[in-house]
Order: C-alpha cells, then structure tokens, then sequence
C-alpha cells in the first residue's frame, strides 16, 4: 500500500504552482524514476492503457517541466571518489551569492549546491578522492573565494537512504 505524505497531511495545501497531475501521470513518473529505460509499450501494459497514451503523457510533463531529462547514476565509491561531504558556507553578504555561486561552478568536486536559509548562505555537496584532496580543495579553491566569510565541513559517513520523491 502506498503511502502518499500529501493524501494523508491534513495541513497540506497545494501551491498555485503544484503541477495538475493525475495518477496515471503519477504512475509513470513511478515507473520512470525505476527504470528510466523501460518503454512506452511496457508501460502502455503495466497500466492499461496504449503506449501512445503513455507518449503523450510523457511529452505533456517534458513540456510543463515536471520531467527534465533522463539521467545516468554511477557509483561515486567505484570511480575512486572516497570522500563525500556537505560543506556550509557563509558569504560575507547576501548579495555576494552570484559571484561565489559563479565561483563554485568552476570547481569540479562540487556537484550539488543549495542557496538556503539558516546558519549557511549556501550548501554544497562535495566528492573528493581522499581526505587530503578535500583539504587542499577547501584551502586551495573554497576558503580563498573571497566573498566567503567562513565554511563548515560535514564529512558524510555513509548514504543509508537514497531515492527520488514519491508520488
């Protein structure tokens, strides 16, 4: 039995941006996030319905923006990358985020990055090869951004939890 957060949370509210979607909208994007390569006439199958239905459906959410793409996943661990880590980073001003952000970009480690409220101006997820790669990383690249008035390094120690939203 699925277990929907929103259906079941008196105190939500959709916002006026929340995409009008069905079940059957909802079923694919399930199915996608599973297995992104699986084909219209299987899913045509899986729910009932013609693989030309579950096309236009696929395209229809393309087009709103609801799906973005499909991606390949890697195992960073396999490829030598050792090191996981969230760093918090202070900016010295608010306004600075679009020149650090800029900055950060051009660092390869960083392959996610959140501009967030609380204790961090930003928040970035960081993959290292090793401990001493992650310290010259910071001294090196991310503490000498200038407009960055101090960082916070989380070391990740494992990843127990790893999934796409549910529908």
């Amino acid at each position: 039995m699925k277990n929907h957060r929103i259906d079941n949370n008196p105190n939500f509210k959709e916002s006026s941006n929340s995409p009008l979607i069905d079940d059957l909208d909802k079923d694919i994007i399930n199915a996608l996030v599973i297995d992104a390569r699986i084909s219209y006439a299987e899913l045509g199958k899986k729910f009932k319905v013609s693989p030309a239905t579950i096309h236009v459906r696929v395209e229809k959410m393309k087009k709103s923006g609801i799906i973005t793409g499909h991606k390949l996943t890697v195992e960073p661990k396999k490829l030598g990358f050792g090191v996981c880590c969230f760093i918090g980073i202070t900016l010295k001003s608010a306004g600075d985020y679009p020149e650090v952000l800029e900055r950060l970009e051009e660092i390869d480690e960083v392959v996610e990055a959140y501009y967030t409220t609380g204790a961090y101006s930003v928040f970035t997820k960081i993959y290292c090869h090793s401990i001493e790669e992650l310290h010259w990383l910071l001294v090196d690249k991310i503490q000498s951004i200038e407009k960055i008035r101090a960082t916070d390094t989380i070391i990740s120690l494992q990843n127990p939890i790893h999934r796409a939203i549910s529908l």
